[in-house]
């Protein structure tokens, strides 16, 4: 039996070269009316490395500045201060806003920008006075109490069935309540269908979408009838994102997944007007083991998200990861790797898995160049 190491989180060259050069910062965003935003949800704007600043250098940014990538979303504002009353990002005259009054879920954290000061949150509920509502689901009513100063994005459900007011009058109601608070801002609509992202089939894909701009339409139409304006629609992921700026119905695109990939999204089928990535995230593991007809690796469930799949076998034809323990996962096929060989594997799930490390080791030419932090590491606690 080989020596048991601990798996590593890998990236490699794809991710800067996908990404950075010449794909949806270089290629499209310039194309659209319409900004590059981070992925699911609209959820907090934070730089993923500090390395890649060129991967926003388009028109039309100008929220944003350096890349967004999902595994930084959830505690993002605590690096920014909103759990120390968050004083820098507010303006000296403004009640200090406290997390938790302002968390997840129901009033989501979208974007954070220290320089000038403001805080989106997205949101699907108006609230009732007569109810004390709990941190984290807040309502507009007690973001309003909170006397900060904030933009607000309603999100409707255009199909994911998760959070959201329906399309149409309820939105616009909801729109007319932040209206009645002088520190609220109605910012616009998140429009984000997730579980599009995943459907295999193109033309289900964008039928699924081509109803969901019907939504948006809709609810833009209403508003503009009921005399609010909608600065912006916000949705769109790594699966879809041609499909909404095809619609026309969104201002603000939202893929993230795309500067990795992983072994779930690789099994959707890509054809025009979708680029197809490149796998640019990995988990090196090592055969700890070779029983007769396959082979054992240090990475199971510890090492890799398995919701949506059993991780992908990098560049072995014929070997499947079939099967995962707590920390041990089953190679079977034809060529199996030998007693203490390397293998790469292609999590099923990136987002899931990257929060299983606290490092990526990044790797240009089978080269270790760089070590980033994963911020985000940990952060239900």
């Amino acid at each position: 039996m080989a020596g048991e190491i601990d798996p590593v989180r890998v990236v490699d060259d794809a991710i800067e070269d996908g990404v950075g050069i010449g794909r949806i910062a270089d290629q499209l965003v310039p194309f659209v009316d319409g900004d590059l935003a981070g992925d699911d949800g609209r959820s907090a704007a934070v730089a993923f490395f500090e390395n890649l600043e060129q991967v926003m250098t388009c028109g039309g940014i100008e929220r944003l500045e350096p890349p967004v990538v999902e595994d930084e979303q959830l505690h993002a504002a605590e690096r920014l201060g909103l759990f120390d009353l968050a004083e820098d990002l507010l303006e000296p005259e403004d009640i200090p806003l406290r997390v938790p009054d302002l968390a997840v879920e129901r009033a989501e954290v979208t974007a954070c920008d220290a320089d000038v000061g403001v805080v989106d949150v997205a949101i699907d509920d108006v609230g009732d006075d007569r109810v004390r509502v709990p941190a984290p689901a807040l309502s507009v009513r007690e973001l309003g109490k909170t006397g900060a100063n904030l933009d607000v994005y309603i999100e409707i459900d255009v199909g994911t069935r998760r959070c959201g007011v329906p399309p149409g009058e309820p939105a616009v109601l909801l729109a007319k309540e932040i209206q009645k608070h002088a520190n609220l801002r109605f910012a616009g609509l998140q429009a984000y269908h997730g579980r599009a992202q995943h459907i295999r089939s193109m033309e289900e894909r964008h039928g699924v979408i081509e109803t969901a701009a019907q939504h948006v339409f809709h609810t833009k139409r209403l508003l503009q009838e009921a005399g609010i304006a909608c600065p912006i629609v916000t949705g769109a992921g790594s699966g879809t994102f041609m499909l909404e700026v095809g619609a026309g119905a969104w201002d603000e695109i939202q893929p993230g997944s795309y500067a990795f990939m992983d072994a779930d999204y690789a099994r959707n089928e890509w054809a025009a007007p979708l680029p197809r990535f490149e796998h640019a995230l990995f988990v090196l593991a090592t055969v700890m083991s070779r029983p007769a007809g396959m082979a054992i690796v240090d990475a199971g469930l510890k090492a890799s998200s398995v919701d949506s799949g059993m991780p992908g076998v990098w560049e072995m034809p014929g070997v499947s990861y079939t099967k995962a323990s707590d920390e041990h996962g089953w190679l079977e096929g034809k060529a199996l790797p030998a007693l203490g060989e390397k293998v790469l594997l292609v999590p099923g799930h990136c987002d899931p898995t990257i929060n299983l490390y606290d490092w990526y080791v990044c790797v240009r030419r089978g080269f270790v160049e760089q070590l980033w932090q994963i911020t985000a590491r940990g952060a239900l606690t």
